[in-house]
């Protein structure tokens, strides 16, 4: 067991006696000074996420590390990729506590968080200070409570966080801001992604990179709706999606108490919806759009089907608050001998080869 490994077996069960959004608070402080941890090194796990090279295709979730406090920590302890946020325009306090539970006979977490962040200036400050030679750092922007203009706010925020990010992800689907889902509904996500797409480009005028625009969808989606985010995603050049957020659903046989409480639920109950969504989406998209797969990724087994499914990398969340440091090598691990089993010399051979 490595270093990180091993103090990580030594915090999280000691965390997992304060309540949830205690616990977090406390291992994000900690994991700013994570020890370097080695993860499997193979150029079979090497990938790319909408032209960013990776070395592997396993990152972290946005929503861990909200403000982008602990980034260089999170890149030491193995993540090929870190998705700060998500950021509002506007600081906001989110909503009243609690609005962090544990399931742990479910392996699942359910939040209610509502978008708590100090602001995307913030954040935007804390990413210049995150050079690229450290690993590649995203920024999840989202939409105040209060806002009255999404489309000009999400621009605003994405021009703030454009020259320190290494892509821009773009948060409609969480749960817990009310009217936040509309906006995938292609009527109102066709401007949006218009108002976004300008926004990139008057952020990149001045010379620098262009950054990768990622779109962050719910799972709850019908077939029709996921189909048309497919179509406008195109339509706009936005590079890929995300897939996919919480869900409001509460598939039978939970047995945690806190399942009744209200919010987006992750975790193993997610995989299996996430998994069909994620098929259905990049089946349409036949490779016109990168795809980052999340929910319910437990284990390598669990990211070798999604990326099988077409997704070029995956997130976690839930499964490393539970596990600790040495989640990482062990899905790295057991994702090796997934592509060696079925003969693929690599990630990107065995990309979306369940859709043929």
């Amino acid at each position: 067991m490595t270093l990180a490994g091993a103090l990580g077996a030594l915090a999280f069960p000691l965390l997992r006696r304060l309540d949830a959004e205690t616990a977090h608070g406390l291992g994000l402080s900690l994991l700013r000074f994570a020890p370097a941890q080695a993860v499997p090194a193979s150029p079979a796990l090497s990938t790319d996420l909408a032209g960013l090279p990776l070395a592997h295709p396993l990152g972290l979730a946005a929503g861990f590390d909200k403000n982008g406090v602990a980034l260089k920590g999170l890149l030491r302890l193995g993540f090929a990729f870190v998705e700060a946020g998500t950021a509002t325009l506007h600081p906001q306090a989110g909503n009243p506590r609690p609005r962090l539970f544990r399931l742990p006979a479910d392996r699942a977490i359910v939040n209610r968080m509502g978008f708590n962040n100090q602001g995307v200036e913030n954040l935007a400050e804390r990413l210049r200070g995150s050079p690229p030679e450290e690993g590649v750092v995203g920024a999840n922007i989202g939409l105040n409570k209060d806002s009255r203009t999404p489309e000009a706010d999400y621009a605003a925020a994405l021009r703030a966080v454009h020259a320190g990010a290494a892509y821009v992800a773009v948060n409609v689907s969480s749960p817990n801001t009310p009217g936040l889902r509309a906006l995938q509904a292609r009527r109102a996500l066709q401007p949006l992604l218009r108002a976004l797409s300008l926004a990139r480009e008057e952020a990149a005028s001045g010379g620098e990179r262009r950054r990768a625009l990622l779109l962050k969808v719910a799972p709850d989606l019908a077939e029709a709706e996921a189909l048309g985010i497919v179509e406008a995603a195109i339509e706009a050049g936005i590079e890929g999606l995300i897939v996919a957020n919480t869900t409001v659903a509460r598939p039978p046989g939970l047995r945690s108490p806190a399942a009744e409480e209200g919010g987006g639920l992750s975790g193993a109950p997610l995989r299996d919806p996430a998994l069909r969504l994620l098929r259905l989406m990049a089946g349409e998209a036949k490779g016109r759009l990168a795809f980052v797969a999340c929910g319910g990724i437990a284990g390598g087994a669990d990211a070798y089907a999604r990326i099988l499914a077409g997704a070029s990398a995956v997130q976690v969340y839930t499964a490393f608050a539970y596990e600790g440091p040495a989640f990482l090598p062990r899905l790295l691990n057991e994702l090796l001998a997934c592509l060696a089993r079925d003969g693929f010399a690599s990630v990107g051979a065995a990309r979306g080869s369940a859709l043929s």
